[in-house]
């Protein structure tokens, strides 16, 4: 079964930057379907940016587009996401999950995605 690692995630102020990496334990990674997730404190889990498997599909949340940017580098079998421009507001988990390849459909729904991360806190400071 596929495992992920999230790394990255840390202190930040507001406005700065940081990059989120997870990494899968299996070859099948470069098949998937890749996403991001974040969950607050008192907060549902809720969707940041998907990629399909070869990233020619992205989508992102309405609170992060423009500010975050999700990559992939399949021969290395990790997922990024670049986060810029950050806002207190961003506090929370991130999550790396990954899903059944579904072509050019990057889904938003936690439900879509079988395979999750362990999660990584990112705190942004106003």
């Amino acid at each position: 079964q596929e495992q992920l690692v999230e790394s990255g995630g840390g202190l930040v102020q507001a406005g700065g930057s940081l990059r989120l990496s997870c990494a899968a334990s299996e070859r099948t990674f470069s098949r998937y379907v890749k996403a991001w997730f974040r969950q607050a404190p008192g907060k549902e889990r809720e969707f940041v940016a998907a990629s399909n498997w070869d990233a020619a599909t992205t989508h992102y949340a309405d609170s992060v587009r423009g500010r975050f940017t999700i990559s992939r580098d399949n021969a290395k079998n990790t997922v990024y996401l670049q986060m810029n421009n950050l806002k207190p507001e961003d506090t929370a988990i991130y999550y790396c999950a990954g899903g059944v390849n579904q072509g050019m459909l990057v889904p938003t729904g936690t439900t879509s995605y079988a395979y999750w991360g362990q999660g990584t806190q990112v705190t942004v400071s106003s």
